[in-house]
């Protein structure tokens, strides 16, 4: 494949479904290695990782680079307290640093999951040290048509480039150019 290291953050149902159209647009063969992180209870979008990958590999023959999906504990189960929220998020940031740091890539990029928040922040801490180097890019989900997401809202300062699908999410700082995940 080709030069670039992509680390893809998928989340459950929708959200797979989405990252899976976006990268769908890209050309594989650019990416030597591809890492997809999936909550480890979350069996439905690893199954998707494994038949997006099949077609690539059908596609692409032996310029398609390679892939893996590493697993990392929910940060937030849905209805969890935000303050219960806090231990479980810790708990994946320590799962986050190995899969960062093994995974080493030059792009993250993330649609919305809570899985999102600790392995975008680990890539920025490497970034911000000097010990890896990732551009960070966060599309927020096509569903967030008035308020960024949490995650949205927990990443902006740590994210490169913060893409919204809704005119009225743009503002400064945030770029808008349609939708992407159609």
């Amino acid at each position: 494949g080709g030069g670039i290291s992509l680390m893809v953050i998928m989340g459950s149902g929708g959200h797979t479904a989405e990252m899976l159209r976006m990268l769908s647009g890209l050309d594989a063969s650019r990416y030597r290695q591809r890492t997809y992180v999936v909550a480890d209870t979350d069996t439905h979008s690893s199954a998707k990782v494994a038949q997006f990958e099949e077609a690539i590999a059908e596609e692409y023959g032996t310029k398609a680079g390679t892939f893996n999906v590493s697993h990392i504990p929910r940060s937030r189960e849905v209805r969890q307290s935000y303050i219960t929220s806090i231990f479980t998020t810790l708990r994946a940031c320590f799962h986050a640093l190995s899969i960062v740091w093994s995974a080493n890539p030059d792009v993250v990029i993330s649609n919305g999951p809570g899985t999102a928040v600790p392995i975008c922040i680990c890539a920025y801490i490497f970034s911000f040290l000097g010990l890896r180097s990732a551009s960070i890019i966060y599309v927020e989900s096509i569903c967030r048509v008035k308020h960024l997401s949490l995650s949205a809202t927990l990443l902006r300062p740590f994210v490169n480039r913060l893409i919204v699908q809704w005119p009225g999410l743009q503002s400064r700082g945030i770029e808008y150019y349609g939708f992407i995940s159609q």
